[in-house]
C-alpha cells in the first residue's frame, strides 16, 4: 500500500512540475505540491526531491528522448552510487510519465521557443501605372505591394504594408540571395 501511495505521489509531483514548467500553470507551486503530496517530508527533503525530478524531466525533455534513450538514461540513473540515483519505482514513474506526456511537453517547448510576433500571412501584387498617372515622373514603372500579417499567439493580427519599385525589388532579391548563400555555407560546413 505504501508503494502505491509513493508511486501516486511521485506521479503527481511529475505532473505538477510539468504543469508549472512546461504548461505555464502558475497556480501549481512547489509549496502546493509539498502540502498536497509530501506532507511527511521536511521542506529541505522535499526541495531536494523536487529539484532532482525537475532536473531529470528537463534532461529528458531537452533531449526529446525516445523509448530506448529513456530506458538507457533511467538505467544509468538507477545505477548511480552515493545516494544520487533513482529507485526502480521512481524510474518506472518517470518512464510512465514521459510515455504519456512526451508529445505535449515537446509541443510546449516548441511553442515557447518560437519568436514572437510571427508571420501569419503574406500577400502581394504588382500595380501598373494607369494613363491618368503617367504624368507623375516618380511612379513611371510597376510597383510591387506587399502586405505582411504579423501576430502573437492569442492576439489580433497587425498588418504592415510595403511598397517597392523595380530597383528596391532587385535589392531585396539580392539580399535574400546573399542570406541563402550564407545559410548554405554554414549548413555545408557542418
Amino acid at each position: 500500500m505504501a508503494d502505491v501511495d509513493a508511486t501516486k505521489s511521485l506521479s503527481g509531483l511529475l505532473n505538477g512540475i510539468a504543469q508549472h514548467v512546461y504548461y505555464n500553470n502558475t497556480e501549481v507551486t512547489e509549496e502546493l505540491l509539498k502540502n498536497e503530496l509530501y506532507r511527511e517530508l521536511s521542506h529541505e527533503e522535499f526541495r531536494v526531491l523536487h529539484e532532482r525530478m525537475k532536473g531529470l524531466l528537463k534532461s529528458i525533455a531537452t533531449a526529446d528522448m525516445d523509448h530506448a534513450q529513456l530506458e538507457a538514461f533511467l538505467t544509468a540513473q538507477t545505477r548511480r552510487q552515493g545516494g544520487g540515483g533513482l529507485t526502480a519505482e521512481q524510474a518506472a514513474a518517470l518512464s510512465r510519465f514521459w510515455k504519456s506526456q512526451r508529445v505535449r511537453v515537446r509541443e510546449s517547448l516548441l511553442a515557447q521557443s518560437c519568436w514572437e510576433p510571427g508571420l501569419r500571412g503574406l500577400s502581394w501584387r504588382v500595380d501598373l501605372p494607369t494613363a491618368a498617372s503617367r504624368g507623375d515622373a516618380d511612379h513611371g514603372g510597376p510597383v510591387a505591394l506587399m502586405e505582411l500579417e504579423l501576430g502573437r499567439a492569442g492576439q489580433d493580427s497587425e498588418f504592415v504594408c510595403l511598397e517597392f519599385d523595380e530597383t528596391k525589388v532587385n535589392q531585396l532579391l539580392k539580399s535574400m540571395s546573399e542570406i541563402q548563400e550564407s545559410i548554405d555555407r554554414t549548413v555545408h560546413r557542418t
